[in-house]
């Protein structure tokens, strides 16, 4: 790619207590921001859920607007302050970019903005989530349960743990080919049998406990529907798969993850969690991890995709890039060309190539190479969370602190 020597920074998105002033233009150099560990720390939450993000200083910030994108650059830069640009959906020409401090619509048409948070719609500034449910946008939130959006008539609808919901903290939502509303939480899987959604009879709730097991954790972190109707769940304490009725589950035992001995030269955060964290001390003494004192539990599924073939990959915290075809595992590590071991996300684009968002660059798989992707070919940062494929084909990824649009990606 042909690089600018400085990228444009539009759209300062002010949406958090730390971050002050309004959405306004600058400039910057295309350079990598510090690069930050998922789950960053903000805000007490209750109990041992994550941390929340504070909300928003009222009445500083300019909600929406009008910016001016110059169409022929290669790409633009759209800071979001010190925040992590968790998840970025494209509904047509309209992106929707969710961060720490609310979920910011953009039309790309007519470079229109608005900011949604705590105090026009949402009960809490943390965004993990944003896709669509039965026409409205349905936003998963830190500690405030999922919001569902009437565009057409901007009016909210707000599902937390009265109207079933396992927990107020909302990781993934998925609409299975039957009907069924699956719903990712801190404390367990709902399943919203034919997406009754204002039936409260129809919402279930998997658990470790209610399951025998067969869920490995009551931690779910991402939802991808399989072969023949097949559920699939990302949990912090492995890959569980739903089918008829019965339940399964793979664990770095079985196959997920790379060997802490194969990686521990390229892990990147030394910092162990279970030294700040009674949950993850006791998830660590769970799995069987109690030698490791840095970031790594292979059991522990970030990010995770199906293909059309259904492959299952899943990405690891520490442990790489997992692919399962149903019967045996393949991992991916820097050594095999992932360019870091953390995986944040994973991407399949409408031609089906698989997209890695790690620690340290955004990785295009194909062929069983990595093409690689950093600041040089016009990312944010190197630490990549999100990304989704614009209407006209256009990448739009989601780091630390940004949202790079590349219109002109390298070619393959």
């Amino acid at each position: 790619m042909q690089l600018n020597p400085r990228s444009i920074a539009l759209l300062i998105v002010v949406v958090a207590g730390m971050v002050a002033g309004a959405y306004m233009f600058g400039r910057k150099q295309a350079a990598e921001p510090q690069a930050s560990a998922p789950r960053r720390a903000a805000a007490q939450a209750p109990g041992a859920h994550p941390p929340v993000a504070p909300e928003a200083p009222r009445g500083r910030d300019q909600r929406e607007g009008k910016v001016q994108v110059d169409p022929t650059r290669a790409f633009t830069h759209f800071r979001v302050g010190n925040k992590n640009v968790k998840t970025i959906f494209g509904d047509g020409r309209v992106m929707w970019v969710g961060t720490s401090g609310g979920v910011i619509r953009y039309d790309t048409g007519s470079d229109e903005y608005k900011l949604y948070d705590a105090q026009n719609g949402l009960l809490s500034n943390g965004v993990f989530y944003v896709g669509k449910l039965h026409g409205r946008i349905a936003i998963g939130t830190y500690g405030g349960g999922l919001s569902l959006l009437d565009e057409r008539t901007q009016r909210w609808e707000t599902l937390n743990v009265p109207e079933g919901l396992g927990d107020a903290f909302v990781y993934d939502v998925l609409e299975a080919s039957n009907g069924d509303v699956w719903i990712a939480t801190w404390s367990g899987a709902n399943r919203v049998r034919g997406g009754a959604l204002k039936d409260r009879a129809r919402w279930d709730l998997y658990t470790v406990e209610n399951t025998k097991g067969g869920l490995p954790n009551d931690w779910v972190y991402g939802l991808a529907e399989g072969k023949n109707g097949d559920i699939w769940l990302a949990t912090e304490g492995g890959l569980a798969r739903y089918r008829n009725g019965k339940w399964d589950n793979w664990n770095h035992p079985r196959g997920l993850g790379a060997p802490y001995d194969k990686v521990k030269n390229d892990i990147q955060f030394k910092n162990d969690p279970s030294q700040v964290s009674a949950h993850h001390a006791k998830q660590k003494q769970e799995m069987g991890l109690q030698g490791v004192d840095v970031a790594y539990n292979p059991n522990y599924i970030v990010a995770l995709e199906v293909d059309r073939n259904g492959v299952v990959w899943a990405g690891t915290w520490g442990g790489g890039l997992a692919r399962f075809d149903g019967r045996k595992w393949t991992n991916y590590t820097v050594a095999e060309g992932l360019p870091g071991n953390h995986v944040f996300m994973l991407h399949l684009d409408p031609q089906q190539r698989l997209w890695v968002g790690t620690n340290n660059g955004l990785a295009q798989f194909k062929d069983g190479k990595f093409r690689v992707m950093t600041v040089a070919d016009g990312l944010f940062g190197n630490t990549v969370f999100s990304m989704a494929t614009g209407a006209d084909g256009s990448m739009w990824v989601g780091s630390f602190g940004g949202v790079a649009h590349i219109r002109r990606p390298r070619p393959d």
